[in-house]
């Protein structure tokens, strides 16, 4: 458990460290973000091909068959850009099996830490509230979006909602079907892994934009973690789920496990495909049997950067 008497200091000093170090979105000067790791935590792994990447994590003991015999800690891994070798050449050239493994067991680590970071948030969030500092909880606001006066009791009930984690098993499927198992456009060139829209940031326009819905484009990311920070982000602070954040909250409240595949029906909003969708979502679950990876932890250290060789 982190020290919460240090949770100030380290998350303003994050602020500003984390980008060069993990490579991590750039963020906004109020925003809490995770303490960055030790140089000597970090480990470059360069790598050139599928083979190589399987090679390595066989190394690590981060294998199917370790999955499959009940090992749940995997190792804290942070691929820094996705190829295009894996849309042109790697994921065509293999067993439709062996796509999901690499693809999920790749990123999936990415959506743990996203949790982990939101775990940090609460731990911050809880320290604000027992030492009454109005300076963090109005950081912590304006993060996530609570316009409520930071006097009003409201506006912690809200924080206590939003700043919650997402299921592995849902952002996992989403992930997947978002992105064509990694191999979209926007994933290829912008690292963008849930078809999330922006109308002034940077992003992809899609080859068959829908004028009538204005000039939007599919938002790029720095690195694949940026995406699946602000897809949480996006669950956790837009109108369209807050049925989303009331059925997580009320399973939470009683101390029910949260389900991937029961918080994907309060998805209709997020896909004009609906009801569709959101069976397809529990599809994914259900055939990759993905409700595994809600009990799946990351390794204390080290972090280990994936870089691909360039295209």
């Amino acid at each position: 458990m982190r020290d919460t008497s240090r949770l100030r200091k380290t998350a303003w000093m994050a602020v500003l460290a984390m980008s060069a170090s993990i490579g991590f979105l750039s963020v906004a000067r109020a925003d809490i973000v995770l303490p960055t790791p030790a140089a000597n935590d970090i480990i470059r792994v360069e790598l050139q091909g599928y083979e190589q990447l399987e090679s390595f994590f066989a190394d690590l003991g981060y294998t199917p068959k370790a999955w499959d015999a009940g090992e749940r800690t995997i190792p804290r891994l942070f691929l820094q850009t996705i190829p295009n070798a894996w849309r042109e050449e790697i994921a065509d050239s293999l067993t439709v099996t062996a796509k999901k493994r690499v693809f999920f067991r790749t990123l999936g680590p990415l959506i743990l830490l996203a949790n982990e970071e939101i775990a940090f948030q609460q731990s911050v969030l809880k320290d604000a509230i027992a030492k009454d500092d109005s300076a963090i909880i109005a950081e912590l606001a304006a993060q996530y979006r609570v316009e409520t006066a930071l006097d009003d009791p409201a506006t912690i009930t809200e924080l206590q909602k939003r700043i919650a984690p997402i299921p592995a098993s849902l952002a996992m499927a989403q992930m997947a079907i978002e992105s064509g198992w990694g191999t979209s456009r926007f994933a290829a060139h912008g690292n963008a892994l849930f078809g999330q829209w922006t109308f002034g940031g940077d992003g992809i326009t899609p080859k068959e934009q829908r004028s009538h819905l204005g000039d939007y484009k599919i938002a790029a990311f720095e690195t694949p973690f940026g995406s699946v920070r602000a897809y949480m982000k996006n669950l956790n602070t837009g109108s369209a789920y807050q049925e989303f954040r009331d059925l997580r909250a009320a399973m939470l409240a009683n101390n029910i496990p949260l389900n991937g595949t029961k918080l994907a029906e309060t998805l209709t909003r997020y896909s004009e495909r609906g009801e569709v969708y959101i069976e397809e979502i529990q599809a994914v679950i259900r055939q990759n049997k993905l409700s595994h990876a809600d009990d799946a932890v990351l390794e204390d250290k080290p972090y280990y950067h994936l870089i691909p060789s360039a295209d």
